[in-house]
């Protein structure tokens, strides 16, 4: 070998080196591009910031531990779209109102609503806020979204609302919030109002918090089937909220659910046809075969039955499909409520068949005429009662025919528990109340899972209940100056 093919071979060997540690460099810059964090983003929306329509913001591409405000304005964002996008466990997907100085919560209105173009997904005529079910965003399984601090009002047939179709009207079923399918949902400190469903929960959802929210005057008229809530989901709780009087005639349901791993717990629930109506799924095995589906507890609430209420009863547990293979055929954990009607005739709680059963502990059981006028079964069904407050000369039901009811340890006063005011719905106890220091043991399991530690706290939320009053019956303290 010469000396030029000695150089060249060396210039080929150096060649070779330096694009092999290029190409080494480039694949290090590539894999640090790829695997570097994407840092979360807040988006504002309002007067005087990046985003003065709630619809020019990315909802197609939000990523975990995005954020957007939507602070107040005095006019309300006319504007709807969907959440079909992940979050994580410790960075959740947020959408959050900021109050005005007042305490005012920025207002998302349905009538001539816009959408994003960059968003496509059906159901449009079903809500002004969807989570789930979207072809832009590509469709996922929505997780670890909060919703919180908004005032959503105006999805009915009434209004009309804008899509690339031009002007549409929305269906009778419409709700300010529609979760078709999500993961690890809360929705929080919302006003939720003036629509078919104030929040529909179909049954692809797990894990749903309702919290601290304001749901009232939803509603169709003359009809049974629009209700302030409808859900159905594998997991979910509703606490600290209130569930207001629905539309004027409209015959639906305050809450009627379809889940498994109920509670509803230090709630404030008045008027409906129903106060809860909990039902069999219609969402098939999923839920059915839950093992949660077959135990609800609901405890800590005020319940509350107008006068005007056509349903004599407060409480329906079981079902109504007409399919009794479905139907909860369980326990209904009913204990530490407050349950007030103002109706002539009331029947405590209906259970479908006579494989369900009531266990109703430590309530206080209140109508405002007399004893006789209150039943605590319909025709079907076993109850147990124990160390509730309750009229004397009540019903095991007011037909003929009817399941077994037994009770002991009944508390029998006169004809008022002690209430602070009842005219004022203040049902806070009094010093002379004969429900102080007269609750019951409660199941271990019960102890141990679904304790009373909180109550509800008007107009919505929750605070600790005080040591004093964990053993008085009802869902409230002694006489408070709150």
């Amino acid at each position: 070998m010469n000396q030029r093919d000695g150089v060249t071979q060396r210039n080929l060997r150096l060649r070779c080196l330096c694009s092999s540690s290029m190409l080494i460099l480039l694949t290090c810059s590539l894999f640090c591009l790829f695997t570097t964090k994407v840092e979360a983003t807040i988006y504002e929306v309002g007067p005087g910031k990046k985003y003065t329509l709630v619809e020019k913001v990315p909802w197609e591409s939000l990523v975990a531990g995005d954020e957007v405000q939507i602070h107040w304005r005095p006019q309300p964002y006319h504007t709807k779209w969907v959440l079909c996008r992940r979050g994580t466990k410790d960075k959740p997907i947020v959408v959050k109102g900021i109050p005005s100085e007042k305490g005012e919560l920025p207002v998302i209105d349905g009538r001539r609503a816009m959408t994003r173009p960059q968003l496509r997904f059906w159901g449009e005529q079903r809500s002004i806020i969807k989570i789930g079910g979207a072809r832009d965003p590509a469709d996922t399984m929505p997780a670890y979204i909060v919703i919180e601090n908004l005032d959503i009002r105006s999805a009915r047939p009434s209004f009309f609302y804008f899509s690339s179709e031009g002007l549409q009207k929305y269906f009778q079923n419409a709700a300010a919030i529609f979760v078709e399918k999500g993961e690890h949902i809360t929705i929080r400190n919302c006003y939720l109002h003036d629509c078919g469903n104030g929040l529909f929960v179909a049954y692809d959802t797990k894990d749903l918090l309702v919290e601290n929210c304001s749901i009232y005057h939803n509603g169709i008229a003359n009809s049974y089937y629009e209700h302030n809530v409808y859900t159905e989901a594998a997991g979910i709780t509703f606490q600290g909220n209130y569930l207001g009087p629905l539309r004027k005639n409209c015959l639906g349901n305050n809450l009627k659910d379809r889940s498994a791993g109920l509670v509803v717990r230090y709630n404030w629930i008045e008027s409906g046809n129903r106060q809860l109506d909990l039902v069999d799924s219609e969402g098939g095995d999923t839920i059915r075969f839950d093992p949660r589906y077959r135990s609800s507890y609901v405890y800590g609430n005020v319940l509350i039955k107008l006068e005007k209420d056509s349903n004599s009863q407060m409480i329906h547990y079981g079902g109504d499909s007409g399919d009794e293979s479905a139907y909860r055929k369980g326990t209904l954990f009913l204990y530490n409520n407050t349950m007030i009607s103002r109706r002539a005739s009331t029947t405590l709680v209906r259970l479908s068949t006579n494989s369900e059963h009531l266990e109703c502990r430590n309530n206080i059981l209140f109508t405002t005429h007399a004893g006789s006028s209150l039943a605590i079964l319909d025709e079907k069904g076993t109850a147990g009662l124990s160390y509730n407050w309750i009229k004397a000369g009540w019903k095991a039901a007011h037909s003929s025919s009817y399941g077994n009811v037994k009770s002991e340890a009944e508390i029998h006063s006169g004809d008022n528990p002690g209430f602070q005011d009842l005219e004022k719905n203040l049902f806070f106890l009094t010093a002379k109340s004969a429900c102080l220091n007269k609750a019951g043991l409660l199941p271990v399991a019960i102890q141990n899972n679904f304790p009373v530690t909180q109550q509800f706290k008007g107009p919505r939320g929750i605070k600790k209940r005080p040591a004093a009053s964990l053993k008085d019956l009802g869902a409230l303290d002694r006489e408070s100056e709150e």
